[in-house]
């Protein structure tokens, strides 16, 4: 493993000693995570003409994500607390979509964690069965790029990518799926916040997590959806890759504290940046030229000079997003440890991990 991989500077030592050392508790879980070998991959990281599905930003943090890389980082980023992440595989890149999976079994038989197997939708009931049982998975993530390719982006829904007859398989076990969901209009888009319920509600046994809080990255992508999934009972949400503190509040607001989860996103969350709105879209601000030419990327943007050098890590953005909700929602130091713990060893424990 490369020693200095990434750089902890004084400003993140500050960062986190001033504001989020105290907040945090000492065992956290982190539920959203990703693990990966650059040899493993078809078409490595960050190649050109990927997928219109996805954005192409994160390509810019690491070319991959080996599991000591991953541990080292919670070394370096919460040198004084005890991190357990659920770990599974990137996006699939052609055919190593079996080596990827196959690796993410060995990281979490090795190290002892917790792991989600990436699921492909055209895999019979039998099929998905028997590979999370013999990974010895707690479940599974997919992403809307493994739907039907002939599905425009904006139609896909989640039951492309997780169909029923996979669902039943999980409903059955009792696992665990980790949803993206799709489709432009994020959190707010009606098919996705009508597939989520139908989704708790015919697979009442499965632990459905909702990444990103759907995607709700800026106030725009909610509307009423915090009205609506307000009588969801068994959905949770992990709040990865996403600082918008106003939105963490609604989710609060709406649903109580007992089905948030903590999760990274990590490698991705590494990048040195602040997260600003500008109409309908995030865009990352990041220091001039530390991530190559970012010019064409409507989702990126460069400061440079003292305003530079004041940017931390993404990470730390996040965690601090929801520290500021959980001050204007009066949460206790017991809620913080259920969002950051033991709602997810709850939630783990039931989906099999021991």
């Amino acid at each position: 493993m490369k020693k200095s991989f990434f750089e902890v500077k004084d400003v993140d030592r500050r960062f986190y000693a001033e504001r989020l050392q105290k907040f945090l508790p000492r065992r956290i879980i982190d539920i959203h995570t990703h693990v990966w070998r650059e040899r493993d991959l078809a078409v490595p990281v960050g190649v050109k003409n990927r997928s219109a599905r996805i954005v192409s930003w994160p390509a810019r943090v690491a070319q991959e994500s080996p599991i000591e890389e991953l541990l080292e980082t919670y070394r370096l980023m919460f040198p004084d607390k005890q991190v357990t992440p659920l770990i599974f595989p990137t996006l699939p890149r052609g055919n190593d979509l079996g080596k990827q999976n196959a690796y993410a079994a060995q990281c979490s038989r090795r190290h002892r964690v917790p792991a989600l197997i990436w699921s492909d939708p055209k895999w019979d009931a039998q099929e998905l069965e028997r590979r999370i049982i013999a990974g010895g998975f707690v479940g599974a993530k997919s992403y809307l790029t493994m739907a039907p390719g002939y599905l425009p982006g904006n139609e896909i829904r989640c039951l492309d990518f997780f169909p029923a007859h996979q669902l039943e398989v999980h409903n059955k076990h009792g696992w665990a799926i980790m949803l993206h969901i799709p489709r432009d209009g994020r959190l707010q888009d009606p098919v996705n916040l009508a597939q989520m319920l139908e989704i708790e509600r015919e697979f009442p046994r499965v632990k459905v997590i909702i990444a990103h809080v759907g995607r709700a990255y800026c106030n725009h992508d909610v509307g009423n959806a915090f009205a609506v999934l307000a009588a969801s009972k068994r959905l949770f949400f992990d709040f990865s890759a996403n600082t918008n503190s106003w939105v963490f509040e609604q989710l609060i607001r709406a649903i109580g504290t007992k089905r948030i989860l903590f999760g990274s996103d990590l490698p991705i969350v590494r990048m040195r940046m602040r997260r600003i709105t500008k109409g309908d879209h995030y865009v990352n601000l990041v220091p001039k030229g530390l991530y190559g030419d970012v010019s064409g990327d409507k989702n990126m943007g460069e400061v440079s000079g003292a305003e530079a050098e004041k940017l931390s890590f993404f990470l730390y953005e996040e965690i601090e997003a929801f520290r500021q909700a959980a001050l204007r929602t009066g949460l206790t130091t017991g809620d913080i440890e259920d969002v950051f713990y033991r709602n997810s060893a709850r939630l783990l424990r039931a989906a099999g991990w021991r």
